[in-house]
């Protein structure tokens, strides 16, 4: 039977199943291979914690992410004239460089990736060009619902398009049943794709959701690649994450996100050790690769531009990231921020050229 692939980002976290073998009185319970089987006690870096989106649209910002997908908003965030020049250097912006903070984050969601929004006064370059999923750079953020239907209308009438319509499909486990599975992939501003997704018929969402809410996320960010050889090797050589999935596919006849059918990609999935959200998705279509911006995809250029990761020792990170030849951007650096504490931190470019800021929180002396 031709397997259909959809080509979501949520979608192909839960196409690669498994089957626990119980007791034969009993019926075998599906089990996902992305769980964790790792403890996050040997974790040296931690899940996904910050992404940064850099906008000048506060309104459409506010109204995707506030409005339809629920999250808090702190801000404008008063950010001093020391403080500011030090995240300018480290973010590798011009000193100069102006921006409004704001922070949101979903607080009754343990694990949800926060947003920190840099808003600046004027248009600036888009790291993406187009709404093409094969463009390369960062794109996604993933959204796990309980419900999708109200919130996919919720967020259409505030004025959202989406790729395609919502789409529900029955997706095969490997003992022959099914479940289901519903998403859509929502326009943001910048670029930047908002994914709603509700797996059903009992099964886990893909991340933590708020029991009042039953919406949850972000989970998870994708990015287009097209190295992914040495973009899987920076996330597993230097910040210790797990490659806990790792295939070929082509795209379906039809596709939630709008691909031509057959089209052919590699799709990585890395998680820190012992976690379950927080985790990155890199897709490769090598031959099929969109044409590239050419906007680095970094502060102050709009869109998602920089990932924050916590790290157990920095000093350690440091050593593994000069031994693997990584490029640094800045520090490490040791200050209090508005929006991380008191910590020190250093950033770093990937292999795709994306910003990656690591940071170990401390105590700041009485």
């Amino acid at each position: 039977m031709r397997r259909a692939v959809w080509l979501t980002c949520a979608f192909m976290l839960t196409t690669v199943l498994a089957a626990q073998t119980l007791p034969s009185k009993q019926a075998p319970i599906p089990r996902d291979p992305l769980a964790p089987t790792s403890d996050a006690a040997a974790a040296s870096t931690g899940p996904l914690h910050t992404a940064t989106i850099c906008t000048s649209d506060l309104p459409t910002t506010l109204r995707l992410y506030r409005d339809g997908l629920g999250m808090r908003v702190r801000g404008p965030i008063a950010v001093s004239a020391d403080v500011r020049a030090i995240q300018n250097g480290l973010w590798g912006m011009a000193p100069a460089e102006a921006w409004t903070l704001y922070l949101l984050d979903r607080p009754a969601v343990e694990g949800a990736v926060r947003i920190r929004l840099l808003v600046f006064g004027q248009p600036g370059q888009t790291i993406r060009h187009t709404w093409d999923p094969r463009e390369p750079g960062p794109f996604t953020l993933g959204f796990p619902t309980a419900n999708l239907p109200p919130l996919d209308a919720a967020i259409r009438e505030l004025g959202f398009s989406s790729l395609a319509r919502m789409e529900q499909s029955q997706i095969p486990r490997p003992d022959g049943t099914r479940y289901g599975m519903m998403e859509s992939v929502f326009k943001g501003p910048d670029k930047v794709h908002a994914v709603g997704v509700s797996r059903l018929d009992n099964m886990p969402q893909l991340g933590p959701i708020d029991p009042a809410t039953g919406h949850g996320g972000p989970a998870y960010s994708a990015q287009v690649v097209v190295n992914s050889d040495a973009v899987i090797s920076f996330y597993r050589d230097v910040l210790g994450y797990e490659l806990r999935s790792d295939r070929e596919w082509k795209s379906g006849a039809t596709s939630a996100i709008g691909l031509p059918a057959g089209t052919p990609f590699r799709l990585a999935i890395m998680y820190a050790p012992g976690a379950s959200a927080g985790h990155l998705l890199l897709m490769d279509f090598r031959e099929a690769t969109a044409a590239p911006s050419g906007v680095a995809p970094r502060p102050p250029n709009r869109g998602l531009a920089m990932y924050s990761f916590p790290v157990k020792d920095l000093d350690a990170a440091a050593v593994r990231v000069r031994r693997a030849g990584v490029t640094v951007v800045s520090g490490p650096v040791r200050y209090e921020g508005p929006d991380l504490g008191a910590h020190r931190a250093m950033t770093v470019l990937a292999p795709n050229g994306v910003v990656i800021e690591l940071f170990e929180r401390f105590s700041p002396k009485p």
